[in-house]
């Protein structure tokens, strides 16, 4: 086990910043679930370009800190690969939502749950995982989480192969197709951003075991 406090020292401007933006990830993907329940409405696109920019803000603060703060264990380059993973994930849902409103009538009584589900349980354990870094990390701990993040992964894989073949059963139309298969992937990618943050963190856990 090893502490990032005793690493940075007193300053906790880290910790901070990056709970900060798990947290605004976290909040995207709670407001695809709202989204969800209503694609037959206008989507609030508001909220997540929020999310957004908030995260965006933060990440800014992040970088700027690794370049005014001390730091003599931890290599800047982690932290600002966990903050740009981190980053991410909100900015890929922003996309999503995006491109609903360019075709909405294409996404009227999709069900979007099966991977939204899991994009909620990924981004609850990559906050569990950002929060362990200011108590210090034990690295079985960290391989549990980071192994539960690889399932889910392999689990929206498997659910993604479903998917593709329902698109290409014929029973769509072409336009609509193209724009699900689009979304479809949006989503995907968000979990592979929150199992990339997973990455991050087991990488600097095993390397300052």
């Amino acid at each position: 086990m090893f502490s990032l406090q005793k690493l940075l020292g007193k300053e906790d401007k880290f910790f901070t910043l990056l709970e900060a933006s798990a947290e605004e990830a976290r909040k995207s993907v709670q407001a695809l679930v709202k989204l969800s329940k209503t694609l037959d409405q206008p989507p609030a696109v508001d909220e997540f370009a929020y999310s957004r920019r908030k995260d965006k803000q933060i990440t800014g603060e992040i970088s700027a800190a690794v370049y005014t703060t001390f730091v003599t264990a931890l290599e800047r380059e982690d932290i600002e690969d966990l903050s740009n993973a981190l980053y991410k994930i909100p900015k890929t849902i922003d996309k999503f939502t995006t491109r609903i409103l360019v075709a909405p009538q294409h996404v009227r009584g999709v069900d979007f749950s099966k991977q939204i589900d899991l994009l909620e349980r990924a981004t609850d354990i990559v906050l569990a995982l950002v929060k362990s870094l200011r108590k210090g990390m034990d690295l079985e701990e960290v391989k549990a989480l980071n192994d539960k993040l690889q399932f889910l992964e392999g689990e929206a894989d498997n659910h993604m192969m479903s998917l593709y073949k329902d698109l290409f059963s014929g029973k769509h139309d072409a336009l609509q197709v193209i724009a699900l298969k689009d979304l479809y992937e949006l989503l995907e990618k968000v979990i592979d951003r929150c199992r990339d943050a997973g990455n991050v963190i087991a990488h600097i856990a095993l390397k300052n075991s």
